[in-house]
């Protein structure tokens, strides 16, 4: 191999291993983003009704054929509020807050948290109302420790939850990071978030937030 090309090759080793690190780095940073913009969410769009959710409650054979994957959260039921609810997967907004159901009477299932009886906490959220009705988790502020939730999975195996505590928090101060966490590191965790205290004058957003923390029983 001529000097020439012997200097070209490595040149050409060099520009593809620079490339294989910057694109390594790159992905681990999106990784940690992602990570980092669901801890720094206040789930803040809860109820922002600039984009209304729908007030229409889902009939008794659409709640019945609602299905999902076999390990997923399909149903919540909490038996002191007389609630029911479809669990709907969510993700993450164009500004890195937790989507909020596009229906007031549905739950939402924080895809990148915990699976139901999995080592974690799962994160549901949900509507506290509109401005026409009452959303899933209007009776959340008034759940207590013992207090029983069921999520059903697509395999229809039931996740016996219990309350152990709720906190309130202002809106701009929520701790996404003990929102993501169980609040048993030993047993599998269930924290469900909504909006909670007044509205904000001239805003369609509440001041406070709701988080109740439950472990697996």
């Amino acid at each position: 191999m001529s000097k020439y090309k012997l200097i070209l090759f490595s040149r050409v080793l060099w520009l593809t291993a620079t490339i294989v690190f910057v694109t390594g780095i790159w992905i681990a940073w999106s990784q940690q983003a992602a990570n980092k913009s669901a801890e720094g969410s206040t789930s803040q769009n809860i109820n922002d009704t600039s984009n209304e959710p729908s007030t229409d409650k889902p009939d008794r054979s659409e709640f019945d054929a609602y299905q999902v994957a076999p390990d997923a959260p399909r149903y919540i039921f909490i038996s002191k509020l007389a609630a029911e609810a479809i669990v709907k997967p969510m993700g993450l907004t164009a500004q890195n807050q937790i989507e909020a159901p596009v229906n007031v009477f549905h739950a939402g299932w924080y895809t990148k948290s915990a699976k139901p009886g999995h080592t974690g906490a799962m994160v549901v959220d949900g509507h506290v109302s509109s401005r026409h009705t009452q959303g899933i988790f209007s009776g959340l502020k008034d759940l207590k420790g013992g207090d029983s939730i069921i999520i059903v999975r697509g395999d229809n195996q039931k996740i016996n939850y219990k309350v152990v505590k709720s906190q309130v928090y202002d809106a701009d101060r929520v701790d996404m990071t003990a929102v993501l966490k169980p609040v048993n590191p030993q047993k599998s965790g269930l924290n469900l978030i909504t909006c909670a205290g007044t509205v904000i004058k001239g805003t369609h957003q509440f001041d406070k937030r709701i988080v109740v923390f439950a472990e697996q029983m």
